[in-house]
């Protein structure tokens, strides 16, 4: 999830984990995109 704070952008885990802080909306949501796209890659 992205959250707006006084710095930027942060995003976010599921769990409350901060997973980095952005000047924009569109740099999180590029971080978001990799962020989800690892996790669900498979190994192998």
């Amino acid at each position: 999830m992205i959250r707006k704070v006084k710095e930027g952008y942060r995003v976010l885990s599921e769990k409350g984990r901060n997973m980095g802080t952005y000047k924009t909306q569109e740099e999180a949501k590029k971080r978001l995109r990799q962020i989800e796209f690892f996790k669900h890659k498979k190994k192998g």
